[in-house]
């Protein structure tokens, strides 16, 4: 096969159906819609460090892959993280940005990369990647948040594959929420069913949204939730007001909107996108404090809604021993990185292997500490 792969300045450059045939639909945030909302309501672009260039390869004139990429910066938005490696990359003399990253701003959700049926296709791209980088000047190309299958392929493609860990959920089989409990050790189930009435008892409902159900009004309670939560965890939130407009016009049956009421106005609200398998938790936000409302909005409502709906899984996003103890088990993520510079891909690869291996040491230990019954 002979393959020919252009970059894009923006989503819209390559037409929405060439874009989801390729496999792009099978998770949210891949879709051409959710990267067109990004670029659109200016959350990415000029004036973010998040530059377009998307990769399309193609056979004639048949779009065979495709893979959401981004002149980053800065290293802000990505979760898995290299500022370490900036640092001494820069106190060494070398210019670490700009970078290439292929990845889903703002998004710690694995899912396709390089996305194509074919893997050849699949290393047509990675090998795009490393001359967009040598032919333009970047220190390195970054693929964060893959699947496991690309990462294999990736390592035998001469990228560097890093491993890191999030919580997940994994739904087996549970016709209810009491099922799940049934499985945890007795204190543990004591435990989350004081902590769900709790948060239950703030003096008002809890209420699931999705599709036609979400209004505008309710976006607009959102979006304080969102600014409340973007100041105090990156001083000033990642996604504009619009981008939650397209959200609505493009992905609303894409979404699950949780919200806690009182006397009809909403208090605090968590957003989760809806895959064909697995529900993703993204972003809550609250304008009053009540104990576990966090945990019952973010955790256990979809947890709910996973089995509800007989979804493989929840992924609650980066970070958080603490979802531990409600049944999200830790899972190993991948990434996949290129560096230009052959002394620092040798001390990056040397450092990746020990990271590697603490890693997966740290998953068996925490998975022995969860909840569940032992046996």
């Amino acid at each position: 096969m002979e393959l020919s792969v252009s970059v894009h300045q923006a989503i819209a450059e390559i037409p929405a159906n060439d874009w989801d045939a390729t496999g792009a639909a099978t998770n949210p945030f891949t879709t051409h819609r959710f990267l067109a909302a990004l670029e659109a309501s200016g959350s990415v672009g000029e004036g973010t460090g998040w530059i377009p260039a998307h990769l399309a390869a193609r056979s004639g004139d048949k779009v065979m892959g495709v893979a959401p990429a981004y002149i980053k910066l800065h290293s802000q938005g990505e979760y898995i993280f290299d500022h370490a490696w900036a640092d001494a990359f820069e106190r060494a003399g070398g210019q670490y940005y700009p970078k290439l990253q292929c990845a889903v701003p703002f998004t710690p959700v694995t899912g396709p990369r390089l996305i194509a049926d074919n893997p050849a296709v699949q290393r047509g791209l990675l090998n795009a990647m490393a001359q967009l980088c040598v032919q333009n000047g970047l220190s390195g190309a970054h693929v964060t948040f893959c699947s496991a299958e690309e990462a294999d392929l990736g390592a035998e493609a001469g990228f560097l594959p890093r491993s890191t860990q999030q919580f997940h959920w994994v739904n087996d089989g549970y016709a209810s929420y009491a099922e799940f409990l049934d499985r945890l050790s007795s204190r543990k189930r004591k435990n989350l069913r004081k902590e769900r009435e709790r948060a239950q008892d703030f003096g008002g409902k809890i209420i699931q949204l999705r599709g036609s159900e979400i209004q505008p009004h309710h976006w607009d309670a959102f979006w304080i939730f969102y600014q409340h939560t973007g100041a105090r965890k990156w001083g000033r939130p990642y996604l504009t007001r619009a981008f939650f407009e397209r959200l609505h016009e493009t992905m609303r049956d894409d979404c699950l909107l949780v919200l806690a009421e009182r006397d009809g106005e909403p208090i605090a609200g968590a957003l989760n996108l809806i895959g064909p398998d697995a529900i993703y938790g993204r972003y809550w936000g609250a304008i009053e404090e009540h104990p576990f409302l966090h945990f019952e909005l973010c955790y256990h409502q979809a947890i709910d809604f996973a089995i509800a709906e007989g979804l493989e899984r929840v992924e609650a996003g980066a970070q958080g021993e603490h979802k531990l103890a409600r049944g999200y088990l830790p899972t190993e993520t991948h990434s996949l990185h290129w560096v230009a510079e052959p002394g620092f891909r040798g001390a990056l690869e040397e450092y990746l292997d020990r990271e590697r291996s603490a890693v997966g040491e740290e998953i068996e230990f925490l998975r022995d500490w969860g909840p569940f019954r032992r046996g």
